[in-house]
């Protein structure tokens, strides 16, 4: 299973390599439990088709505002929606993870389930900030129950 992330702070990167050491774990517990690669997408990453099938983990920005009437506007993470967006990339996409701060009340999330209505894909999960390990274990569950389709 591929885990696609962008990163602006560190929280969703932080995320991801304890999500692939989770899948480690979990693969070596059993050899059915996939494990997890992950890739950074970066406004540096240069644009290719992938291969294999993904899912996408994404934090929020916005321009300010309240997330439904204003401030909707996604700021620093649009080399990921471009990247899904690259030729056949979005049908190998299988849903969105979202992350973000809940002290934002209606934007929490918002850029992963704009994401998931654009590109017709499931919003699957969130967390917030950098992730709890239940949060982590929670997300791996969804992750290998998708893979195993």
């Amino acid at each position: 299973m591929n885990l696609l992330y962008i990163s602006i702070s560190g929280n969703t990167k932080s995320f991801a390599q304890r999500m692939k050491e989770l899948s480690i774990k979990k693969h070596n517990e059993a050899i059915d439990n996939p494990i997890i690669q992950i890739k950074e997408i970066t406004d540096n990453s240069v644009l290719r088709q992938e291969s294999e099938p993904f899912v996408v983990c994404v934090p929020t920005y916005l321009e300010g505002g309240n997330g439904i009437d204003n401030g909707d506007q996604e700021i620093l993470t649009e080399a990921m929606r471009d990247y899904i967006a690259y030729k056949d990339n979005a049908t190998l996409c299988l849903g969105i993870i979202g992350s973000g701060n809940k002290n934002f009340n209606l934007q929490y999330c918002l850029t992963a389930k704009q994401y998931a209505e654009q590109f017709s894909v499931p919003f699957l999960a969130d967390f917030e900030l950098r992730g709890l390990p239940n949060e982590i274990e929670q997300i791996y569950s969804i992750l290998s129950s998708l893979s195993s389709n």
